[in-house]
């Protein structure tokens, strides 16, 4: 059966489905080296990262990513890192958005012994707020928990001048900056800055400079990535002595790579 033409012409257009305020993606990435603050977690060798992402058009957030770390750095061979996270992002100003959350670090698995012969926690906890203007984006994050497990407990495990009770309340400050600069093409630089609650012989500064090249619907990059401040104790605190006893100094200068994609 066909209507008229007449019918057809005349027949009111469906109205278009409101859109959803809920919105989930994924990420997926290879790395050549993954680097947290600045110090390679991974021994200087390739990871396999990826993670989903829930957002609600409210500015509320929820996140998980994930990704393979060194088994020799972290105790008991633990070989993943699982990161959970969540806050409000949104516009509080001409052009300023506001970022306020928190996040976890979970690594399934690992304890360290204590001196006292307990079992610790290696995870961390903190809580971060940001603030983004155009291309630049300002960030303050402090940990809730031992900064990722240090405290008088797990010096037998840390490399640390002397026992000096829980490193909570540890800071992490830093500023970013990302902006494209040709179709396709994005440059960016960070800077940060770790300064440790009862262990400032351990502060130190981080720094990042790269660019990303967008590609059939990959995301390639290239970057720089190292330390500096970094005196005896710290560069003791961030080396690492694989199965075969090499040393790695897992807070020197680097270039990485990466090709990544979201669905």
């Amino acid at each position: 059966f066909t209507l008229p033409a007449f019918a057809q012409s005349d027949a009111p257009a469906a109205e278009a489905a409101p859109a959803s305020p809920h919105t989930l993606t994924g990420n997926l990435t290879l790395v050549s080296d993954y680097r947290f603050r600045g110090i390679s977690q991974t021994l200087g060798g390739p990871a396999v990262q990826g993670g989903l992402d829930y957002t609600h058009r409210s500015g509320l957030y929820l996140g998980n990513w994930n990704s393979n770390v060194s088994g020799v750095s972290f105790p008991d061979g633990a070989s993943l890192e699982m990161d959970f996270y969540g806050g409000w992002r949104g516009e509080v100003g001409a052009g300023l958005t506001l970022d306020v959350g928190g996040l976890y670090y979970l690594y399934p698995g690992t304890r360290i012994t204590g001196v006292d012969g307990s079992r610790e926690r290696l995870d961390n906890g903190e809580v971060y707020l940001g603030l983004s203007w155009g291309p630049l984006t300002a960030k303050v994050q402090r940990s809730l928990t031992d900064y990722f497990g240090l405290a008088t407990n797990t010096t037998n495990f840390y490399v640390v001048p002397a026992a000096n009770g829980s490193s909570r309340g540890t800071m992490v400050y830093s500023l970013a900056f990302s902006q494209e600069v040709a179709p396709a093409l994005s440059v960016s630089a960070a800077l940060g800055h770790t300064r440790f609650a009862r262990y400032g012989a351990l502060d130190y500064t981080d720094y990042r400079v790269g660019a990303t090249y967008k590609l059939h619907g990959l995301l390639l990059g290239a970057s720089v990535v190292g330390t500096s401040g970094l005196g005896a104790a710290g560069k003791a605190f961030y080396s690492a002595t694989d199965g075969v006893g090499k040393t790695h100094k897992l807070y020197t200068t680097g270039l990485l790579v990466s090709v990544a994609a979201t669905f």
